[in-house]
């Protein structure tokens, strides 16, 4: 019986595969995408449904949890890697219905300070705790030692693509 060898992983550094292809990294790609999409979903249909809310809405606060003294109006976008105008309407909405308050700097009136409100902080963490509690039933099958191993490897994937970003 004749053993088939399986071709060795494609490496940046090997290039393409036999047909001048980079399959390897095409696949990394797309399953990447689909395990973001598959969990996105659930997480965005979970906010729906038990809390009348929307990821983007938690993500805001999420970042202003982070700053009891709150942020800058305009580092809001940056952090959430968003444009300020897909984000004006949800910071609008956030204030409307009181999880936060966005004045004016004492030092420059043209900018403006966006803090969580004690009710929106309240709400957030019962939110942060599901949003926990989601994540872990969705990856509870998977070994921590291995979770542990995947977060390791995709912190080296993204400085990789951090690095080739800046030489690019």
């Amino acid at each position: 019986m004749a053993l088939v060898k399986e071709p060795s992983p494609v490496t940046a550094k090997d290039g393409p595969d036999q047909d001048g292809e980079y399959r390897a990294q095409t696949r990394l790609w797309l399953r990447l995408l689909a395990c973001t999409t598959l969990i996105e979903g659930e997480l965005r249909r979970r906010f729906r449904e038990e809390f009348d809310f929307t990821m983007p809405r938690f993500d805001v606060l999420a970042q202003l949890d982070r700053e009891p003294s709150g942020l800058v109006l305009g580092e809001l976008p940056k952090r959430l890697m968003v444009s300020a105008g897909n984000l004006t309407p949800i910071v609008d909405r956030l204030v409307e219905d009181g999880y936060i308050t966005r004045t004016p700097s004492t030092l420059d009136r043209r900018v403006q300070i966006v803090c969580m409100t004690v009710e929106g902080r309240k709400a957030f963490r019962r939110m942060a705790k599901s949003h926990g509690s989601w994540l872990a039933s969705l990856l509870a099958d998977v070994p921590q030692e291995r979770v542990n191993g995947l977060i390791e490897e995709l912190d080296e994937l993204k400085g990789a693509v951090r690095d080739a970003l800046q030489k690019s």
